[in-house]
């Protein structure tokens, strides 16, 4: 199976991402990658990135689920399509599922926030697992997959073979341009996504923008915790890789003994 991710510049308005979408799209499409996943909240950008608040209204958020849907079909290639989304009065933090066909499979809400995001989502309170082409999958985002480790087990657990995880760390202003992937002076991100991968034996995929000063770097992992594609460092596109979903076994997510750590929870407890 060939998995892509996409690395977008920071988008400036819905309609500057779905060009970008559209573009990126149809590139992993022609490398003949089955699956693309872009960075966290990409429509309408992540807050704070300078677009104005009516960006976010319910109606342009659902149009541009369509458009994206649109893309998919005709493309051929499903599509994980991280957004805001409307729930009543709040917002959530969310990431579609879209299939080849431009069908809405569903989405993973982001279920721990950053401290610093209680003011903008809610979190969200269920994990799903999802399944294009006979292979199934997680989603974790951003700060839940660096910070707790369990969302990404539990979908291991669950037999997927992938965890997918837009994030967003970087700036276009201020920071320095890292120029060596997993290097002991990097921010930790990219060694998270190794532990990630390795400590379930599975694959995992982390889409993240092309700042100007990442953080980060788009990453594929293998179920061994080695680096099999990532992208260049502030440089717009997309990451392809061919993976094999029978090295994914989950072996060590599976052995975990949850039981032992539960019931001294409860002991401790009574």
């Amino acid at each position: 199976m060939k998995i892509a991710l996409a690395a977008p510049p920071p988008p400036t308005s819905i309609s500057d991402g779905l060009l970008w979408a559209e573009k990126l799209i149809g590139e992993a499409a022609k490398q003949q990658a089955e699956i693309i996943c872009f960075p966290e909240s990409y429509i309408p950008g992540y807050p704070g990135m300078g677009f104005p608040e009516e960006e976010r209204s319910p109606r342009n958020l659902q149009e541009a689920l369509e458009k994206v849907g649109k893309l998919a079909a005709e493309n051929s290639i499903a599509v994980i399509m991280p957004m805001d989304w409307h729930q009543g009065e709040a917002l959530l933090n969310v990431a579609f599922v879209i299939a080849a066909t431009g069908e809405v499979l569903g989405y993973q809400t982001k279920n721990q926030l950053d401290p610093t995001e209680d003011n903008i989502w809610i979190p969200g309170t269920a994990r799903s697992i999802f399944e294009v082409n006979g292979v199934k999958f997680g989603i974790t985002i951003c700060h839940e997959g660096f910070r707790y480790p369990e969302s990404v087990r539990w979908a291991a657990r669950q037999d997927a073979k992938i965890v997918f995880h837009p994030h967003c760390t970087g700036s276009n202003t201020t920071g320095e341009l890292l120029t060596e992937w997993g290097h002991i002076n990097n921010p930790y991100y990219e060694k998270a996504m190794m532990m990630r991968a390795l400590e379930n034996t599975i694959y995992f995929a982390s889409a993240n923008y092309a700042f100007t000063y990442p953080d980060s770097a788009s990453s594929i992992i293998g179920p061994d915790g080695t680096c099999i594609a990532h992208g260049e460092y502030g440089k717009p596109g997309v990451i392809v890789a061919a993976i094999d979903p029978a090295l994914a076994t989950g072996l060590l997510a599976k052995r975990y003994r949850s039981a032992l750590y539960e019931n001294r929870n409860k002991e401790a407890a009574e």
